[in-house]
């Protein structure tokens, strides 16, 4: 094992992790796929169900505060307890996401019996709170586990889980869509109860398998010396959090503006791409209407098979960063997107929408994967929780930005329109592009087994 100590007096390890075989690999990330089936649920179904309850279309964005706010304030706060955490029975990571995903079950099985707005936004909360919970931890157990070889596959791994697990949530709304009908006294119909109860099962149960199945790296001596230097409450979390965004890398704050454009696009699609379909292809935006439930229906077949389109792509990324770099590949995701959502609204017929949704599948398996191969080349390893919190803010703090501002946008530049909202988005993904290029990429961190292989003055 080598150390390298920061000037702000961090420690940045280079140890001796063994390496996993794809098996370990994918049984280690398989939570993500739970947890991920909850973020798609919030993505899909969340703000069908506002419009159920009879929310209006520009209410929709203040109705998802809750999102970023919990982001913002609960990333960063548990990725900063846990590097401060070690517990032999119970690990560093594992107790923070297992609590979180147990969180997000309970929401997921509350959720679709809520018979009011107000309801809805409280378990939206809750449910919010529980994914962020899990969230961060998750992307630090991954960079705790693995040698710098294999980062990008275990990255690219949560990518494909998160496509795969996104995908079914959307997938199993269309296809109970067809089998299930009824609805609850608040019109909430029963096919939306159904995935929401398969959301609740998966959310603990695969994080259970990867809990037990793979076990935590001990910290190092140097590392446990610095978690007891650090220790304290919440006052010492706060104050580690600051510390860190103080110190950050200039490169990840330039990742900060990336991560602005991407961010707020994603949004703006997630918020609006039901209305959209609804609009464009079944010529209403009228929640009452039966043709409004087949778009829903649609919708979630739609964010289906983008995220098929992820999870299938995610590993094929990995060896394309590894031969012309993580910037590259990340800036060519993105105008992927960009192209496809400035078409998506244009289409009538529903069929041809699978086309252009292609290129937002490709840039989400890169989204959720290939930033944290460069970050994690520019930030301690003893501070992997804190900066994982901190990358968090940079995603929820867009957020937080497009729920206050876009209502106006949408009402004054965009003119109500949901189609004007997705080309918006496209347009945004396209400047998350250009602004990557701004970003010096990190050299690649070698193995320790090969830099002890390497002749002396040769390391990169």
């Amino acid at each position: 094992m080598t150390a390298t100590t920061t000037a702000a007096g961090h420690v940045t390890t280079i140890r001796h992790k063994p390496l996993m075989n794809m098996r370990q690999i994918l049984l280690m990330n398989l939570g993500f796929f739970g947890i991920q089936y909850s973020f798609g649920m919030q993505q899909t179904a969340v703000n069908p169900i506002f419009s159920f309850l009879h929310a209006s279309p520009d209410e929709l964005p203040i109705l998802n505060l809750a999102g970023p706010v919990t982001g913002l304030l609960i990333q960063p706060l548990i990725g900063a307890l846990s590097d401060r955490t070690w517990s032999p029975r119970w690990g560093r990571r594992k107790p923070f996401f297992l609590i979180g995903a147990i969180g997000c079950s309970i929401c997921l099985f509350l959720f679709p019996f809520v018979a009011a707005v107000w309801m809805a936004v409280l378990l939206l909360w809750l449910l919010d709170a529980s994914n962020n919970t899990a969230m961060e931890p998750y992307r630090a157990f991954i960079a705790d586990k693995l040698p710098p070889s294999q980062l990008a596959k275990g990255f690219l791994a949560q990518s494909f889980f998160t496509g795969f697990g996104i995908t079914l949530a959307n997938i199993s709304l269309f296809v109970f869509q067809k089998f299930i009908t009824g609805g609850t006294e608040a019109g909430i119909p029963y096919w939306v109860l159904g995935s929401f109860m398969l959301g609740s099962v998966c959310s603990i149960g695969t994080v259970l398998v990867s809990v037990l199945s793979t076990p935590e790296i001990p910290p190092s001596e140097s590392e446990l010396a610095e978690m007891r230097a650090d220790r304290g409450g919440f006052g010492a979390a706060v104050r580690g959090i600051w510390d860190a965004i103080v110190e950050m890398p200039p490169e990840l704050r330039k990742l900060a503006l990336v991560y602005l454009f991407q961010w707020y696009a994603m949004v703006c699609y997630w918020q609006f791409v039901t209305l959209s379909v609804a609009k464009s292809v079944w010529g209403t935006t009228d929640a009452s209407t039966p043709d409004y439930a087949r778009a829903v229906g649609w919708t979630g077949l739609v964010n289906g098979w983008y995220n098929i389109v992820t999870f299938t792509v995610a590993f094929s990324l990995v060896a394309v960063a590894r031969r012309r770099g993580a910037k590259f590949v990340h800036i060519a995701c993105l105008l992927c997107a960009a192209v496809g959502l400035v078409i998506f609204p244009h289409l009538s017929n529903r069929y041809l929408l699978f086309i252009p949704i292609i290129g937002l599948g490709i840039a989400w398996a890169s989204i959720m994967g290939v930033p944290y191969i460069m970050a994690v080349r520019m930030i301690p390893s003893t501070r992997y929780g804190v900066y994982m919190g901190i990358i968090n803010m940079m995603i929820v703090v867009p957020m937080l930005i497009q729920t206050v501002t876009f209502g106006a946008i949408y009402s004054g530049l965009l003119g109500d329109d949901p189609n004007n909202a997705i080309m918006f988005a496209g347009i945004l993904l396209a400047c998350a592009a250009a602004t990557m290029l701004w970003i010096k990429e990190p050299p690649i961190v070698r193995d320790v087994d090969a830099l002890t292989a390497m002749p002396a003055g040769a390391s990169s």
